[in-house]
């Protein structure tokens, strides 16, 4: 039977006190609804529907920047989270399949925590934990793992409020039975909403078989405040550098080193301290990242080596056991095997051939003010240092420029390209310009006393 996933993310997140809605708030590197997204993607849903509200165009435009295929639904008036699934309801219009509730602000629910929902045969599921501070958590009532009904913190009596298993929210239904529980929820609660949470009752009232699954608390983490974002962003960065390390990353110093939603490194890697890897970063084995290096939506191969303190930005590709070193910047530029770029040295939109040298200071100044153009440099050339490759340009293989070059011209293979000034020796113009500067400079200070 199939999956649907119905996620809620209309709130706007008041506590958090920003303009921004609260799911585009980034964690680890991505929108905290990305990570919603991903742990239902996982079981390869037939379909998935946003309900969005508060800055509904920005959230939509996020989550289809994630799946362009998922489908949004507007739930312009807050009236609760029943409500809010009855918005997604006509989305899910012959589908047959069962229906996963999941907020868009509880980033780290796991896929075998839903896979185990969607296997129990109940006709209701709902995600339960046990909290070390149950606090105003909804508490689910209920005979071993035979759900009876939820009631929310602010409706409990003592008794319920005592209960120590909490409501996660997150729930499972055929989506057909689904549509018919919220269709008949009312509002008679003390913050007159449509709560989803009275579907467990209704299910019962109707002789239905409602059950519990549980998971750990730290899965249900959800995020209402700027505290609880930086607690789920340590949460988030502790677990990735756990799982890095037990596939076989060597970390010098894991708690500098910061990972993104998506970053992969292979095995017998090595990452020095105090890296940032951005969005869509892959290194592959054996490769090193020395410390102080900052890389977003890179490519590094077996072998090479990048740092300290380079940055390596988007569209840049490093093929096997190149070496980028010391404050040298990398965008959208293509290193073959072996080139070496030592240090201070900008490489934009360019494709540099195998085993090329790069000396230090090189520019390819890329950008007229209107548009980027592209340098190309031939396998075993050598870029003396401070040379200045004005683009579009081609320096040809096995071919050479001449420190303190402009290169404003193509230069054929094998060539050797000198592009700077003549130089003229002034014999002893400097000891005479030194003496006047001096003598400048004591008659002004004479002046100022």
């Amino acid at each position: 039977m199939g999956a649907a996933l119905i996620i809620l993310a209309a709130g706007q997140g008041t506590r958090m006190n920003s303009d921004r809605p609260k799911v585009l708030h980034p964690l680890g590197g991505v929108p905290i609804l990305w990570h919603a997204m991903a742990a239902g993607q996982a079981l390869d849903p037939e379909q998935i529907v946003i309900v969005t509200g508060h800055g509904a165009e920005a959230v939509e435009a996020s989550a289809r920047g994630y799946d362009a295929g998922v489908v949004c639904v507007r739930q312009d008036q807050q009236l609760g989270t029943g409500h809010a699934v009855a918005q997604a309801m006509p989305a899910l219009a012959g589908f047959s399949g069962r229906a996963l509730v999941l907020y868009g602000d509880t980033p780290f629910i796991q896929t075998g925590t839903l896979e185990a929902m969607l296997a129990s045969p109940a006709d209701l599921v709902v995600l339960g934990f046990t909290a070390a501070d149950p606090g105003r958590y909804g508490r689910l009532v209920a005979e071993g793992d035979r759900l009876e009904r939820i009631v929310e913190w602010k409706d409990a009596c003592e008794a319920e409020r005592a209960i120590p298993l909490c409501n996660s929210g997150v729930m499972c239904a055929d989506a057909d039975l689904l549509a018919d529980l919220v269709a008949g929820l009312g509002n008679d609660n003390a913050a007159g909403e449509y709560y989803l949470t009275d579907i467990a009752a209704a299910a019962r009232a109707r002789g239905l078989d409602a059950r519990i699954v549980t998971c750990p608390e730290a899965e249900t983490l959800g995020i209402n405040t700027r505290a609880e974002l930086a607690q789920a962003e340590a949460a988030f960065q502790a677990r990735m550098r756990a799982e890095a390390m037990e596939n076989g990353v060597t970390m010098q110093a894991p708690d500098t080193v910061f990972f993104s939603f998506d970053t992969v490194i292979g095995r017998d890697a090595v990452i020095g301290p105090n890296v940032w890897f951005g969005p869509r970063v892959t290194i592959e084995s054996e490769a090193e990242i020395r410390s102080f290096c900052h890389l977003e939506g890179c490519h590094v191969s077996r072998g090479a080596t990048v740092g300290p303190f380079a940055r390596l930005r988007p569209g840049a590709e490093l093929a096997e056991d190149v070496h980028v070193g010391n404050f040298v910047e990398i965008k959208n530029a293509v290193l073959d095997e072996g080139v070496k770029v030592g240090h201070l040295t900008y490489l934009g939109d360019a494709h540099v051939g195998e085993h090329t040298n790069i000396g230090a200071g090189t520019v390819t100044c890329n950008y007229d003010g209107v548009s980027k153009h592209r340098t190309r440099i031939g396998a075993h050339a050598f870029i003396g240092s401070d040379t200045m490759l004005v683009a579009p340009v081609t320096v040809g293989a096995h071919a050479m420029t001449a420190s303190g070059s402009v290169i404003t011209g193509n230069v054929p293979d094998g060539a050797l390209a000198v592009g700077r000034a003549r130089q003229e020796n002034k014999l002893g113009l400097a000891v005479r310009l030194f003496e006047k500067l001096k003598t400048e400079a004591a008659r002004r200070k004479g002046k100022t006393r």
